[in-house]
């Protein structure tokens, strides 16, 4: 498994791990309706969070590792291009919607977590997609 391979592995569950601590933090604070919930220090904690853990894993794996630490070709490159543009369409998504409640006015609540949950499932499926392609073959268009 190359660096690149276990950075992406990285990222994945990060993502998904954090996700996970923020999502089970807001309804364990829930006492009446959901979007009444203070959610901004919970969501800006999980991402910083998420930011330390991926520094600190990555830091380690190439410490374990330093041999292949932060080596990358061509293949990498490509196949970090394919899954970011692959998670992209997440990203959108959660804009768009994040700007059609904005125009509907819902609730801030909504708002910053349908952006929040676009970065996260864009992760996830930029990840997907890497670590399908590191296994899979990747095939050059």
């Amino acid at each position: 498994m190359t660096s690149e391979e276990k950075s992406v592995w990285i990222m994945g569950v990060v993502a998904v791990a954090t996700y996970g601590i923020y999502l089970s933090t807001i309804f364990s604070l829930a006492d009446g309706p959901i979007q009444e919930v203070a959610y901004a220090w919970p969501m800006v904690w999980t991402i910083i969070g998420a930011i330390v853990a991926s520094i600190i894993l990555h830091i380690l794996v190439a410490v374990i590792w330093p041999r292949d630490a932060g080596k990358k070709d061509t293949r990498d490159k490509e196949i970090s291009r394919f899954g970011d543009f692959v998670g992209s369409g997440f990203v959108t998504a959660g804009a768009v919607a994040a700007m059609i409640m904005a125009m509907l006015e819902w609730d801030l609540f909504w708002i910053a977590n349908v952006i929040y949950l676009g970065f996260m499932l864009s992760a996830v499926l930029a990840t997907v997609a890497k670590v399908v392609a590191y296994r899979g073959g990747f095939q050059r268009w």
